[in-house]
């Protein structure tokens, strides 16, 4: 058997890689970035390694990553099951399975604390692989933080090279891939693998808030393609009004254009939400249905508070679609795609949200693939 270290050349989709007590911590904001922030929640999912991979050219049969994971509850709600690892070879998803142990922190959504239950170092292991050299990708939990410790396998590996374009995307949960059961799963890497695009997944749940350090963030880093998903978090966190929400996103891309000042950018605006579409912000847990061990979300806005300012979804797609229609008259390369064209009104009656925000793995692929037919597809944003 063969044992490597893990080091930055084998992992994509990845900002940075610190190094703790157990390996190297995925993470998908600088620690600049983190800095700024200052905040536990994007603390939490930035370091959840959504499209992060370890990439590899190998003619191993057998290939194991070892790890620790940190996992994270909400106590009286159902447990998530463990992440999971999706091995993807020569482009087919060929074999899945989780580290059978983690870190568990468990928050209390009524009173704000945490409890925290140590964890060890586990593999996962992929066996069976085709003869032969082959490009093996293990595509990390898109829930979980990770600290990477090392490859073992039964013939050497080597760093695989890049594969097509650079695709930056930024959003939501919803780009992260919440309630998604697997990683590749995601609408984000569906999308991805669809389009031959080598994806940077900036997705973080709940924190999609229009930031200057995230704009920055996205100016500094190398990219071919830059998609940015915002509005769902501005509404059900109640950030902002809408005279704060239109300069907020002219300065947001101000900025990324000014690392990238003829690249493609698409807007998305959100999917459709029903709870949201109407009804400004905060969201906050359904308390009924925590009491009956259920996840599941509720607006609590005054929908005649829209007259004042406040944000709701139609809102938000009003002013992006006017916001790109007046910057496209000097930009050529910055396009506009309405979220419910990628999952609206008769997508939700067939695959409801089941917390009311998230899709299900069923509707994550439907998004990935249309936004691949729309997007990467002739006559798309980011076509060939």
């Amino acid at each position: 058997m063969y044992t490597t270290p893990i080091t930055p050349d084998l992992v994509r989709g990845a900002v940075e890689l610190e190094p703790t007590d157990s390996g190297l911590r995925v993470h998908r904001l600088p620690a600049w970035a983190r800095a700024q922030a200052a905040d536990a929640q994007l603390t939490m999912v930035e370091s959840q390694p959504a499209g992060v991979r370890v990439a590899v050219t190998t003619a191993a049969r057998r290939v194991e990553l070892r790890a620790i994971a940190t996992r994270y509850a909400y106590r009286g709600a159902p447990a998530r099951p463990a992440g999971v690892f999706d091995v993807v070879v020569d482009g087919a998803l060929t074999a899945q399975g989780s580290l059978d142990d983690a870190t568990l922190v468990t928050m209390d959504p009524r009173t704000g604390g945490v409890e925290t239950t140590p964890g060890q170092v586990r593999g996962v292991v992929a066996e069976g692989l085709p003869e032969g050299e082959k490009r093996v990708e293990i595509w990390l939990p898109h829930q979980e933080t990770l600290d990477l410790v090392e490859l073992r396998s039964d013939a050497p590996v080597r760093p695989a090279p890049v594969a097509g374009r650079r695709w930056v995307h930024h959003g939501s949960s919803i780009s992260q891939g919440s309630n998604a059961t697997h990683p590749t799963g995601t609408w984000a890497a569906v999308a991805a693998l669809a389009g031959g695009v080598d994806l940077l997944n900036l997705g973080f749940g709940g924190s999609a808030m229009a930031d200057p350090f995230l704009a920055r963030t996205m100016r500094d880093l190398p990219a071919d393609l830059i998609s940015l998903s915002l509005g769902i978090n501005l509404v059900n966190a109640d950030v902002m009004r809408r005279r704060a929400f239109r300069p907020a996103v002219h300065g947001f891309l101000d900025t990324i254009r000014d690392g990238h000042p003829g690249t493609p950018l698409l807007v998305v605006s959100p999917i459709l939400c029903p709870i949201h579409e109407a009804t400004p912000g905060p969201g906050a847990f359904d308390v009924e249905a925590l009491a009956r061990g259920e996840l599941r979300f509720v607006a609590t806005g005054d929908p005649a508070e829209a007259n004042a300012g406040k944000l709701t979804l139609r809102v938000i797609r009003k002013e992006l679609a006017s916001i790109v229609a007046e910057r496209a008259v000097d930009d050529p390369n910055l396009y506009y795609l309405d979220g419910r064209d990628l999952f609206g009104k008769a997508d939700e009656a067939e695959l409801p949200l089941p917390d009311n925000l998230h899709p299900t793995t069923p509707a994550h692929r439907r998004i990935g693939e249309r936004f691949a037919k729309r997007v990467f597809g002739p006559g798309g944003a980011f076509a060939a």
